[in-house]
Parts: C-alpha cells; structure tokens; sequence
C-alpha cells in the first residue's frame, strides 16, 4: 500500500540544504580558523552559493528546506534573512555543527537550546531538526518533542515519513529519513588535510544517480530526500546539473514537490502508528 500522499500525489520529493559554511570544519578542529583558504572554502556557500542556489530555487518555482547550525547564523545572518524572506524554510541543525554522537542528554540539550537561541535572534522559531553528520542518540527525539519540534529528518530506516515516539517523553514527532546516497557530500566533498577521498564527481554522473533514485521513489510511492551543501553544490556546474534535476523531478506525474515542514504537516495528519525505538545490542558470549 502506497504512502497517503495529498490530493492524489503519487510520491514526495524535497530538496533540502545544509548551510554548514565555517562551522562543520571548526567543529572537527577549532584550530583549521588559522587556514584562511580552508576557511574561504566554507565561505563560498553563504557568500556565493546560497544565492546562486536561491536564484534556482526561485526559477524553479520550488520551495526548499534549509537547515542552519547556530554559528552560521550568528556569522551570517543577513544570509539567513534572505533565505526566510524568500519564502523558504529555516531548520535546526546544531549549533556548531556538533557530532552529536555520544553526547549526554544534559549536553546535546545544551548544544540544541544554544542553535534555537541563534536562530530566535533572526526570529526563526524552527519546527523541524536534522543532526549534524546524521548522528542522533536514543535520547534526542525525547529532547526535540520536548522543546516542541514537529519532525525530525536525521534517520535512514525508511523511504516514507513516519511517526517516531521518544522513550521517555509522551508525544511523537514526524521521522522524514534521509540517504546517503542523495547527499553531495559524497560526491563533491574534498579539501586537502580535512576531508574526502580526492575522486570528485562530474556533475553529470551525480545528476544521472539521483535522478534514477527521484524516478525509483515516484514509483514506489516514496518520499525523496536530497541533501545539498551550498559550498559544494553552488558551485557553477553543480548548481546548473541540480536544477536539471529540478526540472526532471518536478517533470515526474504526480510528484509532490515541498519543503519538509509541509510534507511532514501532511504525515501528521494522516499517520496512526507510531514507532517507538529500539535498541539491538549484541549479546555477550556465554
């Protein structure tokens, strides 16, 4: 049985953006503030990147998700305005884009209530979250229903939203799962001394792989999720490739095209079930 879509929508895509700028690298080591071209790397993706990408977004007609770390808006908030005042949505993604993984419930609420505070300053009040690196612990979505978000998109245990519980808190909130098949980081992502493998793709393959991938979950009814830096795919040819991949997705027969705040709004209203987490842990020998 397919995903209740609205109006008799076939699948859901969305197109959502990471605006890490400086502080994905300063979370991994405050030192690199010392690599000015390093820095500028970052840089790109408020300063030249997200407008290029609003100017695609704008052609296309589409509205998109933006997750914002803390810092950056601290750093950037004239960014952060256009982005709002371009009728897109702002999201919670940490404050210094912190690797949540491991961190105690008493230290990741510090680390959420720091990234809310930055972002109330802009007057964004954030209904939707998505951790840094994807990392979330049993915890978090007790401390995101707490400080009342709607949905979550951080997990990668589905093609469909879904209700998720907390393991303390009563309540739910939405799961939009994410890929890291549809994430640029993956294809883009490479500075020396810091992060990726050397090989970066052409954006022909990139758009070729997600496009089969947007086409897969038009027909299975599923919900397409892609995740784009603006410091890597704003860059010219990348940016000119995912809006080719725009036009291809939104060319789909009864794909709905939204922002996740909507497609997880819809999921509310029509999800019952509600998944609560489960731990696997291994056995110890006997």
């Amino acid at each position: 049985m397919h995903f209740p879509w609205p109006d008799g929508r076939r699948a859901a895509a969305s197109f959502t953006f990471d605006v890490d700028a400086e502080s994905c690298v300063l979370a991994h080591d405050p030192t690199a503030s010392s690599r000015m071209s390093l820095m500028s790397h970052q840089a790109y993706g408020p300063r030249v990147g997200v407008p290029r990408l609003l100017r695609v977004l704008r052609r296309r007609g589409i509205t998109a998700t933006f997750f914002v770390p803390g810092f950056t808006a601290d750093c950037y908030p004239d960014t952060v305005r256009r982005i709002v005042d371009e009728g897109h949505e702002v999201a919670h993604h940490g404050y210094l884009h912190e690797r949540m993984q491991g961190l105690d419930r008493k230290e990741e609420a510090e680390t959420l209530d720091r990234g809310l505070e930055a972002l109330d300053r802009l007057g964004v009040r954030p209904t939707g979250y998505r951790a840094p690196w994807w990392e979330t612990n049993w915890h978090t979505p007790d401390l995101l229903i707490e400080r009342g978000f709607t949905y979550d998109s951080s997990l990668l245990d589905g093609d469909v939203p879904y209700r998720l519980a907390g393991e303390r808190s009563e309540g739910s909130l939405v799961e939009i799962p994410v890929d890291w098949g549809l994430d640029d980081w993956e294809q883009y992502a490479f500075y020396p001394g810091w992060t990726g493998s050397g090989v970066i793709e052409s954006p022909r393959k990139v758009h070729e792989m997600w496009l089969l991938e947007a086409q897969a979950h038009h027909a299975e009814g599923g919900c397409f999720v892609l995740t784009n830096h603006p410091f890597l795919s704003g860059r010219p040819s990348r940016a000119a490739a995912l809006e080719r991949l725009m036009e291809d997705v939104q060319s789909l027969d009864g794909m709905w095209v939204a922002p996740l705040g909507e497609i997880a709004a819809h999921a509310a209203s029509v999800l019952t079930e509600i998944r609560r987490p489960r731990r696997i842990e291994a056995l110890e020998a006997s």
